[in-house]
């Protein structure tokens, strides 16, 4: 079966979990989570520059996994046609960067490998939820890393839009975008 990947990137505390799992709903399909979740609350929120490489392996893994999922089931209906994934390669190449300053090279390879046919960018627009694993509760940090955000989509060629609002404008803003590739 044929479907759409849509990506939702952005800082941390931008509702991107919500708004994945809000338009799996929508569209009665999957969405794949973000497995540095996952990680860092088995192993601890101390990590080195090389469990970022761990964490970038193990979301490949995991949207690979969903991927599958979704193609080997057998076609219900128009909303089975996308696959929404939490979190991908350009997060794994700002949080490296910005917490160390470099790049694992097997990073940057997959984002050149992998295709995606749109990006949701969640803006800091939302109030900051403080949880175990968040790092930057201040704003200027966050809107500093939506710009990082920005600055990636903007120079590459798979389409974006930038989500903003509250509740229902945000997944409104979000399905609108999505509603788009249709044509």
């Amino acid at each position: 079966m044929q479907y759409k990947k849509v990506v939702i990137i952005g800082p941390e505390s931008t509702g991107k979990s919500s708004l994945s799992e809000s338009l799996a709903k929508y569209y009665d399909t999957l969405w794949c989570p973000e497995y540095a979740r996952e990680y860092l609350l088995k192993k601890g929120t101390r990590y080195q520059f090389g469990d970022l490489l761990d964490i970038a392996r193990g979301q490949i893994d995991l949207e690979n996994q969903f991927a599958k999922t979704l193609h080997d089931a057998p076609e219900k209906k128009e909303g089975k046609n996308y696959l929404f994934i939490d979190t991908d390669m350009y997060v794994m190449k700002v949080w490296c960067e910005f917490v160390f300053g470099n790049c694992h090279l097997w990073i940057l390879d997959q984002i050149a490998k992998r295709k995606y046919d749109l990006y949701l960018l969640c803006n800091t627009d939302l109030p900051w939820v403080k949880d175990e694993l968040r790092e930057y509760p201040d704003l200027e940090t966050r809107d500093k890393l939506l710009h990082f955000y920005k600055d990636h989509l903007i120079n590459q060629s798979t389409p974006w839009v930038e989500i903003s609002g509250l509740g229902d404008e945000r997944v409104k803003a979000a399905v609108e975008a999505v509603d788009g590739l249709r044509g």
